[in-house]
């Protein structure tokens, strides 16, 4: 069950991102100043945001099939599969110029 509620918030926050560019729900980009904000194209930065959170939905929905069947192995492998591609992205996000303008 827990895990269908983060499929549900990770997909929510990500249509509310990618879609309705929320971009004051995400972290560190909410709290800048205008000087700083106009570096990057929010377009570009919402969308990718947007769609790390859909990718984050369809991995918690794997972990999410595997406790509804009490699949051990599967729930433990979406959950390490979630915490590489989180850190993967950050560091991507962080690195790479794609979101500069």
């Amino acid at each position: 069950m827990m895990h269908f509620l983060v499929v549900l918030l990770f997909m929510f926050l990500g249509y509310l991102i990618k879609y309705r560019q929320y971009s004051w729900l995400i972290a560190g980009y909410n709290t800048s100043t205008k000087k700083q904000k106009e570096k990057y194209n929010q377009d570009a930065l919402c969308r990718g945001v947007g769609n790390l959170a859909f990718i984050l939905a369809g991995i918690a929905s794997v972990g999410s099939i595997g406790e509804f069947f009490s699949l051990n192995r599967v729930m433990l492998f979406s959950w390490i599969l979630f915490s590489i591609v989180i850190i993967v992205e950050l560091f991507n996000m962080n690195i790479g110029n794609r979101f500069r303008k």
